[in-house]
């Protein structure tokens, strides 16, 4: 699990930094993760669940979700696949692809003089023929035929905010 924290404010006190360093670079991977943080941090577990509810309530945690590795676990073929959907039926398609199981982001951009692309797909597989099996799968069940594939080349470290 990971902690995204943003607004840092002056009203914070030292347990509630403590909490957020101790969990922005995941929590422990237990079937007790809360009680953990809580014996370091001194406090019982409902105060750390309490104190990260808060937080995420005012705004200070904007996310707090996994993040999974997927190279490590041999998820080594990713697409993005860009496509060219017809402006009235973006959200019906847009729908209809993030249905997909291999599909984690699906989001609409503006199209460009010179790009007519305007919904864009994260295809994760384990090679690059599945990115490319799901792309079509996708055309299929879709009927959007004008599309690109753009396969990953490096992957560079994603790092969020942290104290």
């Amino acid at each position: 699990m990971h902690i995204n924290a943003i607004n840092i404010s002056d009203t914070m006190d030292k347990i509630d930094i403590g909490l957020l360093k101790s969990t922005q670079n995941g929590i422990p991977i237990t079937s007790e993760p809360f009680k953990q943080i809580a014996m370091k941090l001194g406090i019982s577990e409902d105060e750390v669940l309490g104190r990260l509810a808060s937080m995420i309530k005012g705004g200070v945690i904007r996310r707090f979700g996994a993040s999974i590795g997927h190279r490590a676990i041999g998820i080594t073929a990713n697409a993005m696949c860009t496509w060219n959907v017809p402006d009235e039926k973006v959200e019906e398609v847009g729908a209809l692809m993030a249905g997909f199981a291999e599909v984690t982001h699906c989001y609409e951009r503006p199209r460009y003089p010179g790009w007519k692309y305007n919904l864009f797909t994260m295809i994760h597989a384990y090679s690059r023929d599945e990115c490319e099996k799901v792309a079509k799968e996708i055309s299929i069940a879709t009927g959007i035929g004008d599309y690109s594939i753009l396969f990953s080349e490096k992957e560079f470290k994603k790092t969020g905010v942290r104290l």
